[in-house]
């Protein structure tokens, strides 16, 4: 076993057995990996973190070569983002980035880009009043530095260059010319604004693109061509969106309470 050192965000955690914790951490040098901590349940003060979901840790941990569980021992935090946990929709919002980070990176695939930008948007999200955008903003980079990004730049089928009207083939993973649309009879129409929207943001920095102006008609739709798109390349929808859209559908005081999102029992 070799010794490191990294910055970590918590993804997740359960408990394991009686004594100790596995959690999930997203690491800027590592990428995504799992650790075990333990006696932290039984001795807490060996720790100076609680290593709640979404918190900002430095780690240094035993890696295993022959298995992808690994040996944490010491855990420093560095920040709790205790402004985000008194609001419920931006626990949940915080929640999807880290759920979303789960899904789209493989173990131990460093990306320092992801990392700094999930760390930017916790940042913001203690303070900024649009919790939602700053979460769709991050949806919309980490698909595209990921590798996982919609296909908005030309055709998905032929690779012309879009001029005037297209639509959008969840199959494909991207805009069809209207010459290809018979390739995907599903596929629907989108405005051009909603086009340009995902573009700029994703050639633009995070910080840049929180100044973008966006109608309510266009933000609908990105959020619907996003999550259908997620749903369906993942065969799945996020915990996390459904709490969610539930969270947009109910009064708060019927949502408050319970354990974190990241935590399993």
């Amino acid at each position: 076993m070799s010794l490191h050192k990294t910055e970590a965000i918590v993804l997740r955690r359960r408990d394991f057995r009686e004594t100790s914790l596995i959690v999930d951490f997203f690491t800027r040098d590592f990428g995504k990996l799992t650790g075990i901590l333990k006696g932290i349940r039984e001795e807490p003060e060996k720790f100076a973190s609680t290593l709640e979901p979404f918190s900002y840790n430095e780690i240094v941990f035993y890696r295993k070569r022959n298995s992808s569980l690994h040996l944490v021992s010491q855990c420093d935090l560095k920040c709790n983002f205790n402004l985000i946990r008194n609001e419920v929709i931006k626990v949940a919002q915080a929640s999807f980035m880290m759920e979303l980070i789960s899904c789209l990176m493989p173990l131990e695939d460093k990306n320092e880009e992801i990392f700094n930008l999930a760390l930017d948007c916790l940042r913001i999200l203690e303070t900024n009043v649009r919790p939602d955008k700053i979460a769709m903003l991050f949806k919309i980079k980490a698909l595209a530095l990921s590798g996982f990004k919609p296909h908005f730049d030309s055709c998905v089928s032929c690779s012309a260059k879009i001029n005037g009207h297209s639509k959008f083939s969840l199959k494909l993973g991207g805009l069809l010319c209207s010459r290809c649309y018979p390739k995907d009879l599903a596929a629907r129409t989108v405005f051009r604004g909603t086009v340009a929207s995902i573009l700029h943001i994703q050639n633009n920095d995070f910080r840049t693109n929180l100044n973008l102006g966006m109608n309510p008609q266009i933000k609908k739709e990105l959020d619907v061509i996003l999550n259908s798109f997620l749903n369906f390349h993942l065969e799945r929808e996020l915990k996390t969106q459904k709490v969610i859209n539930k969270l947009g559908r109910e009064p708060l005081f019927h949502l408050v309470g319970g354990r974190g999102m990241g935590e399993e029992r």
